[in-house]
């Protein structure tokens, strides 16, 4: 990798790739966090598979990632938690479920990054950059989802993909529609964002 640091002794400032050592130090360590709430947040539900799929308790944090760390890292964020998850407490299972939602909460921390870095600071962005990629990450998903099935010689349907990504998690997705816009609209009053 090309990373590198520049040390410019005159102004005592340090950058990584022309940002800020701080600032890159500051995203590395809510990138942890993140990490931490989304292992941490579904044990909300009792590990309870079922109840998690109707909460969707990992989505959060990864959401809000892409909001606060930016894109690189939101995107970072979405694909090792649930990874990290499924080897360190076995839920979800590897196969195929931390894999396609590796894909999925990728997606969320990219396009909420992305978006939001694109678009001028208003509510409206902040439920644009949301949908957005709670969208694309579901279509990702069940991309993803049906080449992995296909992978265990069993069908991945559309009243499959339906199910899972909407029927069962209408409540998470009400929840994350609610939640996350409050929290990101407060730290952008504050000047966080």
């Amino acid at each position: 990798m090309d990373f590198y640091v520049i040390i410019i002794y005159a102004n005592k400032k340090y950058t990584i790739r022309g940002e800020n050592l701080k600032k890159t130090v500051n995203k590395i360590t809510l990138s942890g966090v993140f990490i931490a709430l989304g292992i941490l947040l579904p044990y909300m539900t009792g590990n309870i598979q079922s109840l998690g799929v109707n909460l969707l308790p990992m989505h959060i944090p990864v959401l809000l990632a892409g909001f606060i760390v930016r894109w690189k890292y939101g995107l970072l964020v979405g694909i090792i938690t649930p990874l990290l998850r499924s080897a360190l407490v076995g839920m979800p299972p590897l196969f195929p479920v931390a894999i396609a939602m590796a894909f999925e909460l990728g997606i969320y921390g990219l396009v909420t990054g992305l978006l939001y870095s694109m678009l001028k600071k208003s509510k409206i962005s902040v439920f644009i950059s949301l949908i957005v990629a709670m969208i694309s990450g579901r279509i990702v998903w069940g991309i993803v989802s049906y080449f992995l099935f296909f992978l265990n010689n069993t069908s991945f349907t559309i009243n499959m993909f339906i199910t899972g990504a909407f029927a069962n998690s209408i409540i998470g997705i009400i929840i994350q529609l609610i939640l996350v816009p409050i929290i990101v609209i407060r730290l952008e009053r504050v000047g966080i964002i």
